[in-house]
């Protein structure tokens, strides 16, 4: 069943493709790290996947309170893994580390305020 939601909504809800793709090329002509960018990216859709998933079982979910762990516990283990792949990159190639926290904190910033900004021009129904 198609969802409601204007497609305009649906592409600036993934702002963080374009975001990515950006960032390639920035870090191909600057000459950053690859490792960084591919740590980054990688953290960034390991945690989205993770989220998406929860998410969809939280929506599942009849206990309120099964939802709200679902939710929390996924926030808080998404950022420790996260941190954790980061930091163990960061370990062996400071400066990818660097560039892969930068990236990563870069792409959260535009995710998270396009989903706030979205969020009232959502429609109920199921998201694609």
């Amino acid at each position: 069943m198609p969802s409601d939601t204007p497609t305009s909504v649906r592409v600036l809800r993934n702002i963080d493709v374009p975001v990515l793709a950006l960032a390639l090329v920035v870090f191909l002509v600057a000459g950053l790290p690859i490792l960084g960018w591919v740590t980054g990216a990688g953290a960034w859709a390991i945690q989205r996947g993770i989220s998406e998933f929860v998410v969809r079982r939280a929506e599942k979910a009849t206990d309120p309170r099964a939802k709200v762990g679902l939710l929390a516990g996924s926030m808080i283990g998404r950022g420790w893994l996260v941190a954790g792949i980061i930091i163990a990159v960061g370990l062996g190639n400071n400066k990818a580390g660097l560039c892969a926290a930068v990236l990563f904190l870069a792409v959260f910033t535009a995710q998270f305020t396009m989903t706030l900004a979205m969020r009232p021009y959502e429609t109920k129904g199921p998201r694609p």
